[in-house]
């Protein structure tokens, strides 16, 4: 008896995880704006604070998945070795 015939079609997915980590950031002369604001005062520079924390967080081992999401990828093409010169890589011999 034959099988009957079915097609189907490939479909390019992409999964993307989003982790998340906690880093101390030592509140050094490193992270702080070089010049006092016009009350005298020190103030942190974020632009320093998040440098600081993602040097910190580049060498982080205990990160935690936050979500994962899975969707259709935005460039769909074949698998490789699917349709090599115009042929099914499958049924080519």
């Amino acid at each position: 008896m034959t099988e009957p015939v079915s097609y189907s079609i490939s479909v390019r997915l992409r999964r993307v995880t989003a982790e998340e980590g906690y880093v101390s950031v030592p509140v050094t002369d490193a992270v702080m704006s070089p010049e006092p604001d016009q009350d005298g005062n020190l103030h942190l520079d974020p632009e320093k604070l998040w440098a600081e924390a993602i040097r910190l967080g580049s060498r982080l081992d205990t990160w935690r998945i936050e979500e994962r999401d899975v969707t259709p990828h935005p460039i769909q093409k074949a698998p490789e070795g699917v349709f090599e010169s115009g042929t099914d890589a499958s049924t080519a011999s």
